[in-house]
């Protein structure tokens, strides 16, 4: 907290360092056939201005079953158990 009001470091430069640590970690088990490009620590920072971008442009998928509804999110948010 100290050091934060000398220098007015914090949360964001922990953000990066985690950013640059997951992405370290998918460019080593990157199929670089599939995804040529590597992997840069803003690609899992979801809340930076570069993803804002990317966000604003996708839509929901609403379905007209609220049954398939049901099922298409349970299987995006447990894939594989449902």
């Amino acid at each position: 907290m100290a050091s934060y009001q000398i220098d007015h470091r914090g949360s964001h430069y922990d953000d990066l360092r985690a950013g640059t640590i997951a992405s370290m970690l998918a460019n080593v088990n990157r199929n670089s056939k599939v995804k040529p490009e590597p992997w840069g620590p803003l690609d899992f920072m979801t809340w930076n201005e570069s993803r804002q971008a990317d966000v604003a442009e996708t839509k929901p998928v609403l379905l007209d079953d609220p049954e398939a509804q049901g099922n298409l999110i349970l299987s995006m948010m447990f894939p594989g158990k449902v």
